[in-house]
């Protein structure tokens, strides 16, 4: 089995290139999939968020206000670090639960963690390839007007959240530019995939 994690800043496709992996045969393990059920109502990760920022964050059905939080934590560092602190453990422990999983059952798997923050949370160590996507800013900022309706203003808050694309760079194996068509992505990710492919067999061969 070979582990790569997939990261890059806000917007610079990694969902786009987590399907395109996905469709070559990886298997997939999406952090932001994995957040989303530990913040579901009850939830000790739900209840903890609920104790540190108060009643503000949960609609009226009990649900976590996503929006809500994301305006809190995105103005505000020590917000935003008291929230990853509840959330990384809990994510990084699910994701190697099923890590675990998937090594037991297709032990020659290339596995893929897609998380934005793979090298905030220090997860990117526990991988054996990371695997890092770049765009420029004003193709970012384009696709966060269209995507979220996010102004420039708003969508720079939120890159500023994310550690630099030049702190990321330090620890890529892999670096994919997405500043093309899907097309062109696709074309740079069976490259990679196939890159892969052959580090998995080489370590297999090795044992």
């Amino acid at each position: 089995m070979l582990l790569a994690g997939l990261t890059g800043g806000i917007a610079t496709g990694k969902n786009s290139v987590a399907l395109i992996l996905k469709d070559l045969g990886a298997k997939i393990i999406d952090a932001d999939l994995l957040s989303r059920k530990l913040v579901e109502r009850g939830m000790p990760a739900w209840q903890a968020i609920r104790d540190s920022f108060g009643s503000a964050v949960i609609k009226a059905d009990g649900s976590l206000n996503r929006k809500a939080l994301g305006e809190i934590v995105f103005a505000d560092d020590e917000k935003r670090e008291l929230l990853n602190s509840i959330l990384h453990p809990e994510i990084i422990e699910e994701e190697r639960r099923r890590i675990d999983l998937i090594e037991k059952d297709a032990p020659r798997s290339i596995v893929i963690v897609n998380a934005a923050l793979l090298i905030e949370s220090g997860n990117y160590r526990e991988m054996d390839k990371v695997i890092v996507l770049s765009a420029d800013e004003d193709i970012i900022l384009e696709r966060l007007a269209v995507r979220d309706g996010l102004s420039p203003d708003e969508s720079r808050l939120r890159i500023k959240a994310q550690s630099s694309i030049s702190e990321k760079l330090k620890h890529a194996d892999f670096v994919l530019e997405n500043n093309g068509t899907r097309e062109e992505l696709k074309e740079k990710v069976v490259m990679l995939y196939g890159e892969l492919k052959a580090m998995e067999q080489a370590d297999l061969k090795k044992k």
